[in-house]
């Protein structure tokens, strides 16, 4: 009981007309010992064959299957074995079945952690890294015949290359046929904290070691790291760029949460789920949609995949039939696979108008389902900010009344994050909030009059850029020295209420609209003539509807809230919600060296309340 595991994962098409990769990562709770335990599956289906996303879709499914049948396991390695087997087994049977499958297969990485011990099994040339201590360590075979030649020169035996045989031709793969070569060491090594893994498809190999050590030493969280890399292999441009999968673990220090906290060991797995929202959500519903859609998306895949294919070779007339057979049937096997398992005060701003476990992803890029929400209730005046006398001298933070309203708090599916669902109704009474992250001369004056420790800003202008490099306890302590000082109740926004106030009162997945657009907040790739490589100046930016600034970019923002896995049980009324692991504390909204995608109004990231972030600052609420 050590270790813990923080993991996020993405994938892009590159310049392929439809997504051949798959993969589902599934926490798979604890072990009778209370050991954390995760299974990560990627498969990269060949692409000289239409079928090729069914194949690796199929893979997934039974591996995931057959492994957590046999959960938990005494011998790890036979399990991951035996589960790898079966996958390929089940290809062998489909295309028994189904002749117009012959020649699909897929290459395949899995990782499974038990606290801190690794183990993993492949085939092909998918990838499995580490990286410690600034170094990038490859830890699965590499199963391609140029890795081939490589190792053969390693060892002292020269061998020349075949005419006619490219170095990245697959000496292993999974076709359904016997299996040449599995990576599947007998005993685990160790991992410890500080560790981060990249499970990846061949895609990335766009990029050099370097740059995967560069884009990832930028990244704080696993997440954040997989858009940077994803972000890196588009920007390469490279001609037939390949599908691009990528799984990051970072490996983190468990901290434990209060023993009165409850808890769960109910294992979680990432899923999908486009159906309407169920009037109680249940997880037998997610089961449900998440075959039902991973059924019709292979379905799509095989029809548009499989359609170009024979259109390319002439012979769509004589397969037709063969298709339509191989949509029941896989339509089958799938069904039955699947497991779901300072004190200057800023100048108030112009007056506004009111104005994302996965099973399967084949899925054509797009954006988000926008959010449902009650518009809600508006001024006759619109209120116009204001600040409150301190005892000591001067005036606190600039504030603005927010309206109450009810909005719908979350995403529809766990297709981006499954601790952004379910989606839920919450109704937040009216409120106040500051305009503006709170600067570091707002925060100097209360750490000077409580002799705290200045915080550093990095030769940036302590009256207009805001304070980072905070902690939660440190901006708690803040807060109530506020409202001793002014007699008004300070303190930080709940959750709901952030959510709430970041929307302005819109059901799109940033307050401007669904798409990221350009020069509406300060992040790496938000299209500003700012510099990103540091925050910038409060309100350089346009408010939101709600007349606040920030909401998106510059710097995540604490809130009251314990981070807990999901919305299930949450508080509808616009409450903190205690409970879950109070060592970690919610913080939103992106920050300036975070991607668009980091700033969705739903987007939830997590820090330890003892610390502060280089990018993580504060923003206030007071009670009227």
């Amino acid at each position: 009981m050590n270790v813990e595991f923080d993991i996020a994962s993405d994938q892009i098409d590159g310049a392929r007309d439809y997504q051949e990769d798959a993969y589902m990562v599934s926490q798979l709770g604890e072990t009778d010992d209370g050991d954390s335990c995760s299974l990560m599956i990627m498969a990269d289906g060949m692409g000289g064959h239409a079928a090729g996303n069914v194949a690796s879709n199929m893979v997934v499914a039974t591996f995931n299957k057959s492994f957590q049948s046999d959960f938990p396991s005494k011998d790890i390695p036979q399990s991951l074995t035996d589960a790898l087997n079966r996958a390929n087994q089940q290809i062998s049977d489909s295309i028994k079945e189904t002749p117009a499958l012959r020649g699909m297969g897929c290459t395949m990485v899995s990782a499974y952690l038990e606290d801190n011990k690794l183990y993993w099994a492949s085939v092909g040339d998918s990838h499995l890294y580490m990286i410690r201590d600034r170094e990038l360590i490859k830890q699965n075979a590499d199963h391609s015949y140029g890795a081939y030649i490589d190792m053969m020169k390693e060892q002292g035996m020269e061998i020349e290359e075949q005419p006619g045989m490219s170095r990245n031709m697959l000496m292993s793969a999974m076709t359904g046929e016997e299996i040449s070569s599995i990576d599947c060491p007998d005993n685990p090594i160790k991992v410890r904290a500080g560790d981060r893994l990249i499970i990846a498809s061949d895609g990335l190999d766009t990029l050099g070691a370097g740059a995967i050590i560069q884009y990832s030493s930028w990244s704080a969280t696993a997440r954040e790291c997989v858009y940077a890399l994803l972000k890196a292999v588009e920007e390469a441009n490279k001609i037939n760029q390949d599908n691009t999968t990528i799984i990051v673990v970072d490996i983190k220090e468990k901290t434990l949460p209060p023993e009165a906290a409850p808890t769960t060991s109910e294992p979680i797995s990432k899923s999908i789920n486009f159906e309407p929202e169920p009037s109680v959500y249940t997880y037998e519903e997610e089961e449900k949609a998440s075959k039902g859609w991973i059924v019709w998306l292979l379905l799509f895949g095989i029809i548009i995949g499989g359609g170009y294919y024979v259109w390319q070779q002439g012979i769509f007339e004589d397969v037709v039939s063969e298709v339509a057979e191989v949509k029941d049937k896989v339509k089958e096997q799938v069904q039955e696979q699947i497991k779901p398992d300072e004190t200057g005060t800023p100048t108030p701003p112009a007056s506004e108008e009111t104005v994302e476990s996965k099973a399967v992803e084949a899925i054509p890029k797009t954006e988000p389902k926008p959010i449902e929400t009650k518009k809600p209730a508006t001024f006759v005046d619109t209120p116009d900010p204001f600040t409150d006398r301190l005892r000591i001298g001067g005036r606190g933070p600039m504030m603005i009344q927010l309206p109450g309203g009810t909005f719908r708090m979350g995403n529809t599916s766990g297709i981006i994050s499954a601790d952004e669902t379910p989606r839920h109704e919450v109704t937040v009474p009216s409120f106040m909030m500051s305009v503006n992250e709170v600067t570091y001369a707002e925060y100097d004056v209360f750490a000077r009059a409580t002799g705290r420790r200045l915080p550093k800003s990095s030769g940036w202008d302590r009256k207009t850029h805001p304070v980072s490099n905070v902690s939660w306890d440190d901006a708690q302590a803040y807060a109530q020295w506020l409202s001793k000082q002014t007699g008004k109740k300070y303190r930080l926004p709940s959750e709901a209420e952030w959510e709430y106030a970041a929307r302005g009162g819109e059901r799109t997945m940033y307050w401007w609209g669904s798409r990221k657009g350009e020069g509406n907040a300060h992040c790496f790739d938000c299209g500003t003539e700012l510099n990103t490589s540091k925050p910038a100046k409060v309100g350089s930016y346009k408010s939101n509807q709600f007349g606040l600034n920030d909401t998106a970019g510059n710097l995540y923002e604490w809130v009251h809230d314990c981070y807990h896995r999901n919305y299930i049980g949450a508080p509808t009324d616009g409450s903190v919600w205690e409970g879950g692991d109070c060592s970690v504390r919610v913080a939103r909204g992106g920050a300036y060296r975070s991607p668009a995608s980091s700033m969705r109004v739903e987007n939830r990231e997590k820090f330890p309340s003892n610390k502060g972030q280089y990018n993580v600052g504060i923003r206030l609420a007071r009670d009227l």
